[in-house]
């Protein structure tokens, strides 16, 4: 089944995609409340930014913009042309990893620290395929 809606193809990247290449479900997808053009998926635990430490000599360099050039390349593939960034962002009060130290790589049980930032994948949309979308809604 080819997805033609904008839900749809980020609900099949969260779940199937992210599920195939990550081994698990990203953790959520929410719709930005200011931007009708921008929606974010969110992964506490990013496989890349997990097991890769960045020497702290390269700055803000961001390893989980590697996962951001591979959603950005399933949406393009499927139609729907958009700029994915990734940004890490620090944990509220109170809000934890749902699979914190879970994870499917190391069979469920890790020494690793509890994590303090989770990872936003940012998605915009070009304007055209909002055009698109609001026209299935007519």
């Amino acid at each position: 089944k080819r997805e033609i809606r904008i839900m749809n193809v980020l609900q099949f990247v969260s779940t199937q995609v992210w599920k195939a290449l990550f081994g698990k479900n990203a953790d959520s997808l929410e719709r930005s409340i200011d931007n009708a053009d921008e929606f974010m998926i969110v992964d506490y635990e990013p496989l890349t930014s997990t097991f890769v430490s960045v020497p702290a000599d390269f700055g803000q360099l961001s390893v989980d913009a590697y996962m951001s050039g591979i959603v950005a390349g399933v949406l393009t593939g499927a139609g729907f042309s958009a700029r994915v960034t990734a940004h890490s962002v620090a944990l509220e009060e109170g809000e934890h990893s749902f699979g914190s130290n879970n994870n499917a790589l190391t069979g469920g049980a890790s020494s690793l620290p509890p994590r303090k930032e989770k990872a936003v994948f940012l998605v915009k949309f070009a304007p055209e395929v909002l055009e698109r979308d609001a026209a299935m809604d007519r």
